[in-house]
């Protein structure tokens, strides 16, 4: 299956354009991230390419959806997304597959993630609701203080107000399905999972 990448210096453009729209300098924001402007500024340049913990810090800092810096159209009552055209976000060891982005009112974000071994996530926290369902391989996730071993078919629904995490300890690749379900439509639970580590 061919999937289109998203374009690292279009995702950089959309991060510098929605940060002067709000009229914040790269100091303000990378203060209200916790990144370091160093960081923002090579990512906005397409020097670098953020991780999913970077884009969700800058998609908190700058109160959007993550799905913000992949979409440059319309909203719409209904999207359909063919196999072969998903906006791919690319990051170390940890690859994002946006199934559907673009809803007027979205509050559902899904999105197939496929992760190398020895690869996962940073610790995130946000509102709302994640579901998980692992499509093949194994993954292992961490919520609140608890352990759980994912395998083909199992899946874990939880409150997402709890630090969360995800790892790859097996010799082989994973893929799961994650949707984020955020509580009164805010868009946190994108922009956490997409932030640079």
């Amino acid at each position: 299956m061919m999937i289109e990448q998203a374009p690292e210096s279009g995702v950089g453009k959309r991060i510098r354009a929605l940060r002067e729209q709000r009229g914040l300098s790269l100091r303000a924001l990378a203060e209200q991230s916790s990144l370091s402007i160093n960081a923002i500024s090579r990512m906005e340049r397409g020097e670098t390419s953020p991780t999913v913990s970077s884009l969700h810090s800058l998609a908190n800092a700058l109160n959007v959806p993550i799905t913000d810096f992949f979409q440059h159209e319309p909203k719409a009552s209904t999207v359909l997304v063919k196999h072969n055209q998903r906006v791919v976000y690319q990051q170390e060891g940890v690859q994002i597959e946006s199934l559907g982005i673009g809803l007027r009112h979205q509050q559902l974000e899904p999105f197939v993630i496929v992760v190398q071994p020895s690869s996962g996530s940073d610790l995130v926290v946000h509102e709302g609701q994640e579901l998980v369902f692992c499509l093949t391989g194994r993954i292992t996730y961490y919520v609140g203080t608890e352990t759980y071993h994912l395998t083909e078919g199992d899946s874990l629904l939880f409150e997402a107000t709890q630090p969360h995490r995800f790892d790859n300890n097996s010799g082989q690749v994973a893929r799961f399905l994650l949707v984020f379900q955020a509580s009164g439509g805010s868009h946190l639970a994108r922009q956490r999972h997409l932030q640079p580590t």
